[in-house]
């Protein structure tokens, strides 16, 4: 299953701006809450531990702005079910990450994911225990690397004959603030 979350309204953005523009612009910013839509998009998720013991199922990251850190934070509800529980169980998992350009497929990543917190109220200490140990390793695991935003080709034909390539990825209030810049430029 490809593990890929793309950003339309953000690749529209960028190639209206391009076209509008004589010149290009030195940066665009993509808005977090067309980020929240897109990756909403892809949820609910599943996924079992211990064979089919446990089955968690994830629901849509909420996405926040971490500027001062230059990284985003995604809380995610999870529900716990399973032949081990005589009921589901409601829980939470957050985690941050930072952000990357990979220039072999033009697409903008999550990397460095760390889990935060993850929070199973009302699961029996041995559940918890199985889900604890899995679930975050699992969530960074299915979440590491994974592409948050990818340049349509056309859209990386009209950077192309311009000189354009991405430059800094910087996290703001507003989004995320996407540096172009002609290759050797600092």
């Amino acid at each position: 299953m490809q593990r890929r979350f793309l950003l339309i309204a953000g690749a529209a953005a960028v190639a209206g701006a391009l076209g509008a523009c004589a010149s290009a612009p030195s940066h665009t910013v993509l808005p977090l809450a067309q980020l929240q839509q897109t990756l909403a998009q892809r949820f609910p998720r599943t996924h079992t531990l211990g064979g089919a013991l446990v089955q968690l199922q994830w629901q849509a990251p909420q996405l926040q702005a971490l500027p001062e850190r230059n990284r985003l934070r995604a809380q995610l509800a999870v529900q716990v079910s399973g032949p081990l529980l005589r009921r589901s169980v409601d829980g939470t998992l957050a985690l941050d990450f930072a952000l990357r350009y990979e220039a072999s497929d033009a697409t903008l990543r999550a990397t460095d994911v760390r889990l935060g917190t993850l929070d199973f109220p009302g699961l029996p200490p041995a559940t918890a225990a199985l889900v604890n140990t899995a679930a975050g390793p699992l969530a960074a695991q299915w979440l590491g690397e994974v592409v948050l935003y990818t340049l349509r080709p056309q859209d990386q034909a009209r950077l192309a004959a311009r000189g354009l390539q991405p430059g800094a990825i910087t996290v703001t209030a507003q989004g995320l603030e996407v540096q172009w810049l002609r290759p050797g430029t600092p």
